[in-house]
C-alpha cells in the first residue's frame, strides 16, 4: 500500500532511514516522505513519524494545481470529515502564499459528503514542503506520548546520560528487525535500547564489562537475557546475532578495562560485532564523535547519521553490515 508519512522535524535523516523496517521509500522533501508498505499497521513502530496517511495524489504546491488534483480525485464520502494542511515550515516556496486554510476549504468543497470539524470520522490532510503537495487520507497517528511515559527517569533503574526512548527505538527500527528476531546490546548501560526492542517482540540480549549496570539492566529489561562480559569477546558462535544496536562507551564515567584505549576499544568491539552478525544483517551503533574511518576497517558503512542532543554532545549513528 502506498503511504504517506508526515515525519517529526527532531531530525533530517534519521526519520527517513526508519522507514526502511517497514517499507520502500519512493520520494521524500523535507518532513514528509512517500513509501511502499505491504503491512500499514507495522507503521505504528515507527518513532519519528507524527501521522500515517493513505496516498491519494500529489501535485505543485499552489491552490490551482490543488484544485485540479481536488477534481480529478472526485472522492465521496457518507461518513463526517474534516479537511487539514500543513505547510512544513521552511519547506515550501515563497512563490506560493496561500495560507493553510486555503487549502482546507478546498478540502471541504471539494469532496462530496458531510462536514464535520469537530468530531469527524475520516481526515483527509495535504502536506506542502518544498516543491510538491501530497494529499491523502489519515489512517492514524503515532503514540508519542508512549514514549514520553517511558522516560528513563521514571525506571527502576536510572543513571545519568542514557538515550531517550525515541532515539533508543528509532535505532532498533533502523536495523530493520522482525518480531522474533535477536538482538544485542554489547554495552547495554540501563537497557534502554533492549526495553525498545522487546516492545516489539525480539528476542534480545544485553551484555556489559560493568556489573553494576548488568544489576540495574535486569530491573529495567525483565525479559532480556543478561550477561556479565567483555564486548570485544563475546561467548556467542559465528553469525548467530540477528542484529546488533548499542551506544558505544564515551570514556567518560564508564568502566572499562585499563588497557583499553577507546580506539582500541571500538576496533576490537567491531570485529567481535562483525563476527557474531549474521551475512547481510545490520549493526547501529552510537558514538560521541566520528569513528567512521575506525569503522571501515571492520565492516561496511550502509549509512551515516548525526544528532545534537547539546552543546556538547553529537551522537554520530553509523548504520553498518559484513
Amino acid at each position: 500500500m502506498k503511504l504517506i508519512f508526515e515525519l517529526s522535524g527532531e531530525n533530517p535523516t534519521l526519520p527517513f532511514a526508519e522507514l526502511e523496517c517497514i517499507g520502500t521509500v519512493t520520494d521524500q522533501r523535507l518532513q514528509v516522505a512517500v513509501a511502499d508498505c505491504p503491512d500499514p499497521k507495522a507503521a505504528l513502530r515507527l518513532a519519528m513519524t507524527q501521522v500515517v496517511l493513505e496516498y491519494l495524489g500529489e501535485c505543485e504546491p499552489g491552490l490551482s494545481a490543488f484544485r485540479e488534483l481536488l477534481r480529478k480525485l472526485a472522492l465521496e464520502t457518507t461518513r463526517p470529515f474534516a479537511g487539514r494542511a500543513k505547510k512544513v515550515h521552511g519547506g515550501c516556496h515563497e512563490r506560493n502564499p496561500q495560507s493553510q486554510r486555503e487549502f482546507e476549504r478546498l478540502i471541504g468543497t471539494m469532496i462530496s459528503g458531510p462536514v464535520s470539524l469537530k468530531t469527524p470520522e475520516l481526515e483527509y490532510r495535504a502536506i506542502l514542503s518544498e516543491d510538491r503537495c501530497y494529499f491523502g487520507r489519515v489512517l492514524f497517528p503515532i503514540n508519542r506520548a508512549a514514549y514520553d511515559s517511558r522516560n528513563p527517569g521514571r525506571r527502576d533503574f536510572f543513571h545519568p546520560g542514557v538515550m531517550m526512548p525515541r532515539m533508543a527505538r528509532a535505532l532498533v527500527n533502523i536495523a530493520c528487525n522482525s518480531p522474533g528476531d535477536i538482538v544485542l546490546d554489547p554495552f547495554c548501560g540501563t537497557g534502554g535500547i533492549l526495553i525498545e526492542a522487546e516492545l516489539l517482540g525480539m528476542h534480545t540480549i544485553g551484555s556489559d564489562f560493568d556489573a553494576f549496570m548488568i544489576r540495574g539492566s535486569r530491573r529495567n529489561a525483565k525479559n532480556t537475557a543478561f550477561l556479565l562480559g567483555d564486548a570485544t569477546s563475546l561467548p556467542f558462535g559465528d553469525n548467530t546475532v540477528d542484529s546488533v544496536v548499542t551506544d558505544f562507551p564515551y570514556g567518560q564515567s564508564v568502566c572499562i578495562r585499563k588497557s583499553d584505549t577507546m580506539d582500541r576499544l571500538y576496533g576490537d568491539a567491531l570485529d567481535e560485532i562483525r563476527r557474531v552478525l549474521r551475512p547481510g544483517h545490520r549493526a547501529v551503533v552510537v558514538t560521541h564523535r566520528d569513528i567512521s574511518s575506525i569503522a571501515a576497517h571492520h565492516m561496511t558503512i550502509l549509512q551515516q547519521h548525526s544528532q545534537r542532543v547539546h552543546k556538547s554532545l553529537t551522537r554520530r549513528v553509523l548504520v553498518l553490515t559484513q
